[in-house]
C-alpha cells in the first residue's frame, strides 16, 4: 500500500505546492502537520523498542481517517532511529489464503528460520508451504513467529507494521495476535491498523483515531480545492465528512465548480464509506474504457503482481497505453507492484464492474496464474469466474482446501470447501463438501459458521449417514461452546445414530457423552444412565477389546452396577491406557485417566498423564495442552510434589494465556488447600463454586467443595469440613470426586462427633476401595476405619494404614496417617508412642509444605508435653510460579530456546527472567541453581 495512500490528521497534512497533475499519487499528501497525540504515542513506542522493550498497539479508526499515514509516520521515525521495519497488509480478497499476511511480514526474515528450534522451524515451513509435513498447530506457528521476530530484533530493534488487519487471513491474524501477547523482553514493536480489529487482537492496547477538528479540516479541504468555496458549502462538507481526511480530499473531486459553489451534488445521507467510494467511481467514470478495464483487472487480483496483471490485460486486448493513463489518473500506481491509492479505491473500482465483467476478469487472471507455483490463487480466480456450477473447479478448490489444512489453515480450508460446495451441482457431493466445510470450521473454532453451514445443508437432500454427521457436529459445537446440560443428550443421540455406520466413532462419541454428563453434574443424571445402557447394548468388539472398549464398558458398568462389578475391567483398562497411540490421545485421551482414578491406581494415573502431556506437547497440539496439564496437576499433589505442582500451574497458566484455552483452576485449588493457605484458598474456592454454578459444571463445583473439605480438616475446623465434604460427595455422577472426598468426610464427621455420618461415609468409601485391593485404596480405608474404632482394633488399623501407605508414593496420605494415629495415641494417654507418631507426622508435613496439618501435629506434640518451635515457612519465596518453573528447567539443563518453547516465550525473555531469578536467589550462574532451589524449598520432591 502506498505511503501516500491515506492522508491523516487532525491529521491534516499539507500538500506541497506543485504544478504537476494533482491527480498523481506522488503529488498527494506526504507529511503530517498535526495528530500530535497520536504521533506522540507512536514515538513513545519506538523509544521503548529502541530501549530494549516490547510494544504493541492497535491503531483503530474509520476508513480514510488516517491510520495508514500514521503508520507511515511510524515507519519513518523507526527507520531514522536505527530500527528495522517489516510490513504487511491485509487484502480482502486474500482472506481465504492461509498465512498469506504472515508470509508478507516474515518473508524478509526467513533466512533466520534455520536457527529456530526444530518443531518451530518445521511448523513455520509447513505453514508457508515451503516443506511438507503434518498440519502444524496454529500456536506452534505463533511461537515460531515470536522466535523469528525476537531473533531478528537481536541485530536491530524491530518494528512490524500490519495495515488493514481486519482483512488478514484468519491463520495470520491468530499467529500475530498470539505473538503480540507473548512479547516481553524483546525489542519488538507490533502495530496494527484496523477499522474493526479482529477478535484475535481483543484486549491489546488501542489508539483510537478520530476525524479532524474543524479548523484542521478546513485547512485540508482548502488544499484539495482549485479555487475558493462558498463558506456555507465548506462547512456542510466538513460536517458531512465528520472531519474524515480522505473524504475531505476525495469528495470534492469530480464535482463541477458550479456544484461546489451552490452546494448541488453534495453527498446525501449515504454512509461515509459509500460516499468516498462514489467519489472514486466518479473519477473512474471519467477515464477511457480500456483504462477503466485495466484498473478493474488490477482490483480483481490482490497480489499486486504487475507482470501478472499485464499478462491478463493482453489476453483481454487491453493495450499498454492504458497503464500510463491509469497511473496518471492517480487511482493506482503501476510501479514494481500495483498499488491502489486506498482500499476504498480498490473496492470502488472492483464494484464498478458488472458481474459478467468480473467473471471475465477473473478468468483471464486464472489463465495467466501459474498452476504449479500458485495453485490456490488460480483455483480462487477460477471459482470467481465460474458463472454456474463447475465440478472441475469445485474439485480444484477441494484440493486447495486439502493443502490449506495440511498447512494448518483450518479457516482457509473451510472457505475453500464452502466455495467448492457452492459450485457443486450433484446434491450428494454438495452435501459432502458442505459437511467437510462445517468440520473444518469446527476445528477452527468458528462455531457460528458451523451452525450456518449445517442449516444450509439440512435444506437439501441428505442420506442417513450425512444426517447423523449433522447431529454429531451440532453436539460437538454444544460441548465445545460450554459445558452445560445440553451436550450429553446431544452426544448420546449422535452416538446412537452412528452405530449402523461407524461403531468405533459411535464408541468415541458415547465416551464423550459420558464425560460431558459427568462434568454437567446432577443435571446429567438421567442421560448418564441412558448413555450407559446404550453402551452395554452395543455388540461386543471382534477379537481382543481395544483400550477404548475396555474404558467405555468399565465406565458403563461402574455407573449401572457399581464399583465391585466394574473394578476388574477398569483395572485392566488402566494398564493398557498407558500406551495408547498419539492419535487416540488427541481424539479421546482426555478421558483416559478416568479408569485409573476410580480404581485408586495412582501409578497408572501418573504414568498416563505424564506420557500424554509429553505426546501432546511433542506433536504441537498446544490448544489441548492445558487440559492434559491439569490432569498431570492432579497427580503431583497426591504425591506431595508441591514444587512440581507449582511448575504444572505455571505451565498451564502460560499455555492457557497464550492459546486462549482457559481451564478451571483445579490444580491451584488442590495445592492451596493442602498447604493450608486459608485466605487465598477460600477466595479461590468461592470463585470456582460461583463460576461452576453459572456454567453448569457440576464437576468443578464438586472439586471446589472437596478442596474446601481438605482445607478445613487441615485447620481443624471439622464441622465446616464435614459440610463441604457432604456437598462434594453428593454428586455420584463424578465417582472419583465423590470417592476422593469420602475420607475427608469420615475424618471431619468423626472429629465433629457425628458418628452416624462418619460410618455412612466409611461404608460408601469401602464400596470403592475393597474391589481394588491395592495398598492405596486399602491403606486409606484402614486409616478411615481406625477413626471409628477403639482399643486394639483401632491400633491395628492405624498400623495397617501406615504400613500400606508407606509402600506407595502418596506421602501426604502417609503423613496424615501418622498424624491421626498420634492424635489417637495422645487421647489414649500413650504419650511416648504419640510423640513418635506426631514427630514423624510433623516432620513429613513440614517437609512437604502442608503447613495447616503440620500445625495440627505441632499442637498435639505440645499437648504431650514436648516443646516444638513453630515452623516458619522457609520456602521463598520471592519467586513467582513461572520463575520457579523456569529456574527448575534451567537447573535441569534446558537451553533458553527450549524453555521458551515450553512456556511460549522467546529465548530473550527467558534470559530476562533468569537474570531476575539469579538476583532473587543471590546467585550468579546456572551452576548454582540446584543448591539455591534446594535451600529455598523449590527443589523437586520424588514423584
Amino acid at each position: 500500500m502506498s505511503a501516500d495512500a491515506q492522508p491523516s490528521d487532525r491529521g491534516a497534512a499539507r500538500r506541497r505546492p506543485t504544478n504537476a497533475n494533482p491527480g498523481r499519487l506522488r503529488d498527494r499528501v506526504t507529511t503530517l502537520t498535526d495528530r500530535r497525540t497520536e504521533r506522540d504515542a507512536l514515538d513513545r513506542l519506538v523509544d521503548a523498542v529502541r530501549a530494549g522493550e516490547s510494544g504493541v498497539l492497535v491503531v483503530r479508526g474509520d476508513p480514510g481517517v488516517g491510520k495508514t499515514m500514521l503508520l507511515e509516520h511510524l515507519a519513518g521515525r523507526a527507520s531514522g532511529s536505527g530500527c528495522r521495519v517489516a510490513r504487511a497488509a491485509g487484502v480482502q480478497s486474500e482472506m481465504e489464503l492461509a498465512f498469506a499476511g504472515l508470509h508478507q511480514l516474515c518473508a524478509p526474515m526467513l533466512s533466520r528460520a534455520e536457527r529456530l528450534p526444530e518443531p518451530q522451524r518445521d511448523a513455520l515451513r509447513t505453514a508457508f508451504g515451503i516443506a511438507a509435513g503434518p498440519p502444524p498447530d496454529r500456536f506452534l506457528v505463533g511461537l515460531a513467529v515470536l522466535s523469528l521476530l525476537s531473533g531478528a530484533a537481536g541485530e536491530h530493534p524491530l518494528i512490524c507494521l500490519i495495515d488493514d488487519e481486519q482483512w488478514l487471513d484468519r491463520a495470520s491474524a491468530q499467529a500475530l495476535g498470539f505473538t503480540a501477547r507473548r512479547l516481553a523482553a524483546d525489542p519488538v514493536g507490533l502495530v496494527f491498523a484496523a477499522r474493526d480489529p479482529s477478535d484475535d487482537l481483543a484486549g491489546l492496547p488501542e489508539l483510537e483515531v478520530d476525524g479532524l477538528r474543524d479548523d484542521d479540516a478546513r485547512v485540508l479541504l482548502d488544499s484539495a480545492l482549485a479555487g475558493p468555496l462558498d463558506p456555507r458549502v465548506r462547512d456542510l462538507i466538513i460536517a458531512e465528512t465528520r472531519g474524515n481526511p480522505l473524504a475531505l480530499l476525495e469528495l470534492p473531486r469530480g464535482l463541477t465548480p458550479a456544484e461546489l459553489a451552490g452546494g448541488f451534488g453534495l453527498p446525501g445521507a449515504a454512509p461515509l464509506t459509500s460516499r468516498i467510494e462514489d467519489s472514486f467511481r466518479r473519477q473512474l467514470d471519467a477515464l477511457p474504457d480500456q483504462t477503466r478495464r485495466l484498473l478493474q483487472l488490477a482490483a480483481a487480483d490482490p497480489s499486486g503482481d504487475r507482470a501478472l496483471v499485464f499478462r491478463a490485460a493482453r489476453r483481454l486486448g487491453i493495450g499498454v497505453q492504458a497503464g500510463v493513463l491509469a497511473a496518471e489518473a492517480g487511482l493506482a500506481e503501476f510501479g514494481g507492484q500495483v498499488r491502489f491509492r486506498h482500499p476504498l479505491a480498490r473496492s470502488a473500482v472492483y464494484r464498478s464492474a458488472s458481474l459478467a465483467d468480473r467473471q471475465q476478469l477473473h478468468a483471464a487472471l486464472a489463465e495467466v496464474t501459474d498452476p504449479q507455483a500458485d495453485p490456490d490463487r488460480r483455483a480462487w480466480h477460477r471459482a470467481q469466474a465460474a458463472p454456474e456450477p463447475d465440478e472441475e473447479v469445485a474439485a480444484e478448490l477441494e484440493r486447495s482446501a486439502g493443502r490449506a489444512q495440511a498447512r494448518g489453515g483450518l479457516a482457509a480450508a473451510a472457505a475453500f470447501l464452502e466455495r467448492s460446495a457452492l459450485l457443486t451441482d450433484d446434491p450428494a457431493r454438495h452435501a459432502e463438501r458442505t459437511l467437510a466445510a462445517a468440520q473444518a470450521s469446527l476445528q477452527a473454532g468458528a462455531f457460528g459458521k458451523v451452525l450456518e453451514l449445517l442449516a444450509t445443508v439440512e435444506g437439501g437432500p441428505l442420506d442417513e449417514f450425512q444426517r447423523v454427521r449433522v447431529h454429531l457436529l451440532r453436539a460437538h459445537v454444544a460441548f465445545a461452546s460450554g459445558l452445560g446440560s445440553d451436550p450429553p443428550a446431544l452426544l448420546l443421540k449422535a452416538a446412537r445414530q452412528l452405530e449402523p455406520f461407524d461403531l468405533n466413532l459411535a464408541r468415541e462419541t458415547y465416551l464423550s457423552a459420558w464425560g460431558a454428563a459427568g462434568m454437567a453434574g446432577l443435571s446429567g443424571r438421567d442421560v448418564l444412565l441412558e448413555i450407559c445402557r446404550a453402551v452395554q447394548a452395543l455388540p461386543p468388539p471382534p477379537g481382543e477389546p481395544l483400550p477404548l472398549d475396555l474404558l467405555l464398558h468399565g465406565l458403563a458398568v461402574l455407573t449401572t452396577d457399581g464399583p465391585a462389578a466394574a473394578a476388574a475391567t477398569l483395572q485392566r483398562a488402566a494398564n493398557v491406557l498407558t500406551g495408547i497411540p498419539v492419535e487416540d490421545v488427541l481424539r479421546w485421551g482426555w478421558m483416559a485417566t478416568v479408569a485409573s482414578t476410580v480404581v485408586w491406581d495412582f501409578e497408572s494415573l501418573h504414568a498416563i498423564s505424564t506420557r500424554q502431556v509429553r505426546l501432546v506437547r511433542d506433536v504441537g497440539a498446544l490448544a489441548q495442552l492445558p487440559f492434559y496439564l491439569s490432569q498431570l496437576g492432579i497427580t503431583r499433589p497426591w504425591m506431595g510434589d508441591f514444587a512440581g505442582t507449582v511448575s504444572v500451574i505455571a505451565e498451564t497458566d502460560s499455555v492457557a494465556a497464550a492459546t486462549g484455552s482457559p481451564i478451571a483452576p483445579y490444580t491451584l485449588l488442590r495445592l492451596l488447600a493442602l498447604q493450608g493457605r486459608e485466605a487465598e484458598a477460600s477466595t479461590a474456592i468461592a470463585s470456582a463454586i460461583e463460576l461452576a454454578a453459572a456454567e453448569g459444571q457440576g464437576m468443578a463445583a464438586a472439586w471446589a467443595h472437596w478442596t474446601a473439605a481438605v482445607l478445613y480438616n487441615g485447620l481443624a475446623r471439622y464441622k465446616e469440613a464435614a459440610s463441604a465434604a457432604q456437598q462434594a460427595t453428593s454428586n455420584t455422577l463424578n465417582p472419583w470426586m465423590s470417592m476422593w472426598a469420602m475420607p475427608e468426610l469420615v475424618e471431619a464427621a468423626a472429629r465433629a462427633g457425628d458418628v452416624e455420618l462418619a460410618r455412612d461415609a466409611l461404608e460408601r468409601l469401602a464400596e470403592t476401595t475393597q474391589p481394588c485391593g491395592n495398598d492405596v485404596a486399602l491403606g486409606i480405608e484402614a486409616r478411615c476405619r481406625a477413626l471409628l474404632s477403639e482399643g486394639s482394633a483401632a491400633d491395628e488399623l492405624y498400623r495397617e494404614a501406615i504400613d500400606r501407605l508407606s509402600h506407595t508414593r502418596l506421602r501426604p496420605e502417609l503423613a496424615r496417617a501418622h498424624l491421626v494415629y498420634g492424635e489417637w495415641l495422645r487421647r489414649e494417654d500413650r504419650r511416648l508412642d504419640a510423640r513418635e507418631q506426631l514427630r514423624t507426622a510433623h516432620d513429613m508435613l513440614t517437609a512437604i509444605g502442608m503447613e495447616a496439618f503440620a500445625e495440627r501435629a505441632r499442637r498435639e506434640l505440645i499437648a504431650t508435653g514436648e516443646t516444638v518451635r513453630k515452623h516458619g515457612a522457609e520456602t521463598v519465596t520471592t519467586l513467582t510460579p513461572q520463575e520457579a518453573y523456569i529456574a527448575r528447567l534451567a537447573r535441569d539443563g534446558l537451553t533458553n530456546p527450549e524453555i521458551g518453547a515450553q512456556l511460549f516465550l522467546s529465548a530473550r525473555t527467558v534470559e530476562w527472567h533468569l537474570r531476575k531469578i539469579f538476583t532473587k536467589l543471590g546467585i550468579g550462574s546456572r551452576r548454582e541453581l540446584h543448591a539455591a532451589l534446594a535451600r529455598h524449598g523449590q527443589d523437586d520432591q520424588p514423584a
